[in-house]
């Protein structure tokens, strides 16, 4: 049994074919896929999909590179994760590559989703891209660690992977894990223990050795475990039976099958 713990179904690569996408996961042992909301606007379409499939979970929060969209308040989010399909609050975070030293409204829209994850109970998914530093201080400042929750698409740094698990974070790897280039990358999953990581697709973004370059989807995450049971000598059903039951404890997801 395999989960992946972020995908975005919604999206139009993947939004017109999901019947195929969950064709696939089943095809591979796929038995969950949590779809991650990044703005509100478009959290109707991810709810719904959770609502209409019972393998799947949902989110709700704003991504961090969406800064043309209304405001976002911690009542609305907390409202909205009010909703037993509803399992974690983001995507939310930093993002430095695509705006360059961070901006303000960055930062504030971050510490919303915290106190929401907190008033709400339900744990964080974090987008964190050359902004370690600044994630990890409003993490500790915003007290992140009360509800926990995952670092997405991890690229850092062993002593990032390990800040955050002494915050109560998981480590969740993508298909990036596969890439030739991604050797430092590969050593960090070495160190990551298996009862703090998960696996994820990010699709329809970041598919897998072989299938780079394509659509990513939910299917596709049983390369990622593969890779990581390579990695630490392990075997695949032990990456699968771990990183699965890190995810429904962590988000408390019903295990439904399609």
């Amino acid at each position: 049994m395999l989960v992946d713990s972020h995908c975005h179904l919604d999206f139009p690569d993947l939004a017109a074919r999901v019947d195929d996408a969950l064709e696939l996961m089943r095809t591979n042992q796929v038995t969950h896929a949590l779809c991650v909301s990044v703005t509100l606007q478009e959290f109707p379409q991810v709810r719904a999909l959770a609502e209409r499939y019972p393998n799947l979970s949902a989110s709700v929060g704003v991504h961090p590179d969406y800064e043309d969209v209304p405001v976002v308040t911690e009542q609305e989010l907390v409202t909205l994760a009010d909703h037993p399909r509803v399992v974690a609050i983001g995507e939310t975070g930093l993002d430095h590559y695509r705006i360059k030293g961070g901006a303000e409204w960055q930062r504030e829209r971050f510490r919303i989703h915290i106190r929401a994850a907190r008033r709400s109970g339900k744990p964080l998914i974090i987008h964190m891209r050359d902004a370690a530093e600044d994630t990890l201080r409003i993490m500790r400042e915003e007290g992140a660690s009360d509800v926990g929750g995952v670092m997405h698409c991890f690229t850092g740094s062993w002593e990032v992977a390990q800040a955050a698990i002494d915050l109560g974070f998981l480590i969740s790897f993508s298909g990036i894990v596969t890439f030739k280039n991604a050797t430092a990358l590969r050593e960090v999953a070495r160190q990551v223990p298996l009862e703090r990581m998960l696996i994820e697709t990010d699709s329809p973004f970041l598919a897998p050795v072989p299938y780079r370059g394509k659509t990513n989807e939910p299917g596709l995450v049983k390369y990622v475990a593969e890779e990581l049971a390579r990695l630490k000598q392990v075997s695949l059903d032990e990456v699968a039976t771990a990183t699965s039951s890190n995810f429904f404890r962590l988000f408390k997801a019903r295990a439904g099958r399609s």
